[in-house]
């Protein structure tokens, strides 16, 4: 009985001990962390969103947040002068969630672009959503008011070939940051005037 107590008293020990590495290690490494995911996979997809913005909208980024609900955005001045946003809304595909980054005209309310961020997704199916701009370039253009659901669902956009729950993935994201755009933009105006 004895020999029991002390091998449970050592697990709960070394389980103790581990859990707190596991702990120091993921705070130490969040930071470190976060900017590769901005440097590699958000700002990629904002410059080609904002190609030709005359601000730099990776320096400028700011959170809004309302009630339980926090986004991280990135403003963008176009070259006509007008502001935009962008901001990344996440969807689920065949291999689990899809970030869409979605660049929105304040001043218009109609999409700038979209790109794929991140994904699971089949490698030559459902990964073409991330390059395959004919896809994607469906968006721009579209107002917040559409209905970014896939055609075969009464909606705007043409599914990828072979891809359609990616495709639908990508349109459950943009229709995401449709909503979060549409209970943010209060907040978002007043960060950015």
């Amino acid at each position: 009985m004895r020999e029991m107590i002390n091998m449970i008293v050592v697990l709960t020990v070394l389980t103790a001990l581990s859990g707190g590495l596991l702990a120091a290690v993921k705070s130490g490494t969040e930071v470190q962390i976060e900017n590769q995911v901005l440097k590699f996979q958000k700002a990629p997809a904002i410059a080609e969103i904002f190609p030709e913005a005359t601000n730099d909208p990776l320096s400028e980024r700011f959170n809004v947040t309302k009630g339980d609900m926090e986004l991280q955005i990135f403003p963008g001045t176009l070259s006509d002068g007008s502001k935009a946003v962008a901001f990344e809304a996440k969807g689920t595909g065949f291999g689990g969630p899809v970030g869409l980054m979605v660049g929105i005209n304040l001043d218009t309310d109609e999409i700038v672009g979209v790109r794929v961020t991140t994904h699971s997704e089949t490698p030559g199916i459902g990964a073409r959503a991330k390059d395959d701009l004919s896809f994607v370039s469906q968006f721009a253009g579209m107002g917040m008011s559409s209905n970014f659901a896939l055609k075969g669902s009464g909606g705007a956009i043409d599914a990828m070939s072979g891809a359609t729950v990616t495709s639908g993935g990508v349109s459950q994201a943009a229709s995401q940051a449709q909503k979060l755009y549409e209970t943010l933009k209060p907040e978002i105006i007043k960060q950015i005037k």
